[in-house]
């Protein structure tokens, strides 16, 4: 039996748990920004910046919005297989994408090792750009040479990319 009505409950997370439970925005927007915050000290500290507090504070808010930014991408690219379906790309290769991607995307990508592969890429879209935006805008004009910017952009990437994309949604949903 097929099943092309999008019910309210195949959402993605993060980003459509926080528009349905909007007191999540309470925990989830200050927990990002510690998480962001605790990466760029870390790794400043690690690479031996000086006036390391100082970048800190020149930077945070936007690596912090640009990281949302980059989330967004990524949700996107996620929310992309609600539109895979037998209407939109007919007959079998429609049913095939929604059973072997939109579904295991939906519920749980660990069903299917083409659902799992589409997060994996979405997972990496959104790391791509959070080293995009913040090697390119977030600090450009922080005062670090070249390759501490390289360093600190590919940090913020690998550590703060949306691995609850992974989080099955069936856990929470059904």
């Amino acid at each position: 039996m097929r099943d092309h009505g999008v019910k309210l409950y195949n959402v993605i997370f993060p980003i459509w748990l926080l528009w349905l439970f909007p007191g999540t925005w309470l925990v989830v927007l200050p927990a990002c920004f510690l998480i962001d915050l605790l990466v760029v000290a870390l790794t400043l500290r690690y690479l031996r910046v000086k006036e390391a507090g100082e970048k800190v504070k020149a930077v945070i808010i936007k690596v912090w919005l640009c990281g949302f930014a980059a989330d967004l991408i990524g949700t996107v690219g996620m929310l992309s297989t609600l539109f895979m379906d037998g209407r939109r790309f007919g007959g079998w290769v429609g049913d095939w994408l929604r059973w072997n991607v939109a579904a295991a995307v939906e519920r749980n990508p660990f069903d299917s090792i083409f659902g799992l592969l589409w997060v994996a890429g979405c997972v990496a879209l959104a790391a791509f750009f959070i080293y995009l935006f913040n090697y390119r805008f977030c600090l450009s004009k922080a005062g670090l040479e070249e390759d501490e910017k390289k360093k600190l952009a590919l940090s913020l990437a690998v550590f703060t990319a949306p691995y609850l994309f992974f989080l099955p949604t069936e856990w929470l949903f059904y």
